[in-house]
């Protein structure tokens, strides 16, 4: 079954965290997978692989603040270790203390800060980590035009200028033409942007990408003294953080599994969920997960 944004909306539930609401879906039983979304989509982007996978574990999904039905707050300091603390209190909530983590973009810098949130407390709750296509790495990492432009002094106003025609033309250039999203599919993911007007807050949002050369060693490091099992999914065809981030990371993190997705762009879990289910169902059997 692939779902809707609004099916995707009934499956979830909300959470609060400080003074704003987080939305979250999680279903399935075993071990939990947290699954951690990027720029500038959602937990959506995880609604193809979600039925396969709630077969044999319990999922648990969030939208960060700022992205999807979660709260879109203008005066937000919006920074990945937020996003962390977010996560942590999730999982709190839940009563979840050991998880897997199946991350991308974005959570994949949020993954980065888990783990060294981990290492200086001295505690094992990562039991592994699947990293999709993301700047894990800030010298590999090749921002878009449209992302330039948000970052800059005048982001505020081609935020606010966005419309769905911008957003399609500037999205297509992650993928390659054959397996780029379908028009159906581009407009879910902008009407989950536009909810709650989060198309005013874009530029805020982008912040990340500073914030990710402000702590390149400290993530870095974090992914590299990981004490489980890693796994890199990347569609190499992706402008983003495609081949060259692959070789960046097989030479920073080379006791890492990597796959690589031919003529797949930014969004492995949307181009070909398939090939994704098989390679991360491959990883969790071959360490007993």
């Amino acid at each position: 079954m692939e779902y809707s944004a609004a099916q995707w909306f009934r499956k979830g539930s909300f959470f609060n965290y400080g003074k704003h609401r987080i939305f979250y879906c999680t279903e399935g039983a075993g071990t939990p997978i947290v699954l951690l979304h990027g720029f500038p989509t959602s937990s959506f982007d995880w609604s193809k692989i979600w039925n396969t996978l709630t077969q044999r574990y319990q999922l648990v999904a969030l939208d960060f603040m700022g992205y999807g039905f979660s709260d879109k707050p203008v005066n937000y300091n919006y920074t990945i270790k937020d996003n962390a603390a977010i996560v942590q209190t999730l999982l709190k909530n839940l009563k979840i203390d050991q998880y897997h983590l199946l991350t991308h973009d974005v959570g994949d810098s949020v993954a980065q800060e888990l783990f060294a949130l981990q290492q200086e407390t001295h505690q094992h709750r990562i039991v592994s980590c699947c990293l999709l296509n993301g700047g894990l790495f800030p010298e590999t990492h090749r921002p878009t035009t449209t992302q330039k432009l948000l970052l800059g002094p005048l982001g505020f106003l081609f935020s606010k200028m966005g419309s769905y025609k911008k957003f399609r033309s500037s999205f297509s250039v992650l993928f390659p033409e054959t397996s780029r999203p379908s028009e159906s599919e581009m407009k879910a993911l902008y009407d989950l942007i536009l909810y709650n007007g989060g198309n005013k807050i874009t530029h805020l949002l982008i912040k990340y990408i500073t914030e990710r050369k402000n702590n390149r060693e400290r993530w870095v490091s974090a992914l590299q003294n990981a004490s489980c099992p890693l796994l890199l999914i990347d569609g190499i065809s992706d402008p983003v953080s495609g081949k060259h981030m692959v070789s960046r990371y097989r030479e920073l993190v080379p006791q890492s599994s990597v796959v690589e997705i031919e003529n797949c762009g930014h969004y492995p879990q949307i181009e070909f969920p398939g090939e994704v289910l098989k390679h991360y169902s491959d990883f969790m059997s071959r360490h007993a997960f």
